[in-house]
């Protein structure tokens, strides 16, 4: 079982969802093993503009970030972002482990788009669920700004379970 992670708020539910359901009532006899994958951003897009830089990363599309200063400070301070980014959701994903008393469970970073990182690690780990948490944006953020769960429904060669975030009643 392949579980995606991220350091939001939705993509930690999904473990504790999957933890809860699949893992604690069987001790140490739970049919699955568990990897939980974070995918770190590799390099990112960038889109020469006239100065002041402007990047486009990722699949954010129409979003920017304006960034004064040279390429390569920027391009240092996107990997340390990314490195930190990616000790937060190891560090988070350890602790619900541990919570859980599951002590087992392999966690992994690898670089590169979630989505081929997702349905990469499927593969490499011959897994029969990948869990997803999901972010409950509309349509048309997940129009603009593109839906890692559906792009999961139509490429991941396994079972895929995306795990909504209970909505809070106020």
């Amino acid at each position: 079982m392949v579980v995606a992670m991220d350091d939001s708020e939705h993509s930690t539910h999904a473990p504790e969802w999957t933890l809860n359901h699949f893992f604690v009532h069987y001790a140490s006899n739970s049919p699955f093993k568990l990897v939980i994958v974070h995918a770190k951003s590799s390099s990112p897009a960038i889109s020469l503009s006239p100065d002041p830089i402007e990047l486009v990363i990722g699949r954010i599309g129409f979003v920017s970030m304006i960034v004064y200063g040279s390429w390569v400070e920027v391009l240092l301070a996107l990997d340390v972002d990314s490195k930190t980014t990616a000790a937060c959701a190891v560090t988070k994903a350890k602790k619900i482990c541990k919570a859980n008393s599951v002590n087992d469970a392999v966690v992994e970073v690898v670089a590169g788009d979630v989505r081929n990182v997702l349905c990469n690690s499927v593969r490499k780990h011959k897994a029969s669920v990948l869990v997803s948490g999901s972010r409950g944006w509309g349509v048309l953020k997940r129009a603009v700004l593109g839906s890692v769960s559906d792009d999961l429904v139509h490429h991941a060669q396994c079972t895929l379970m995306i795990v909504k975030r209970p909505k809070i009643k106020h």
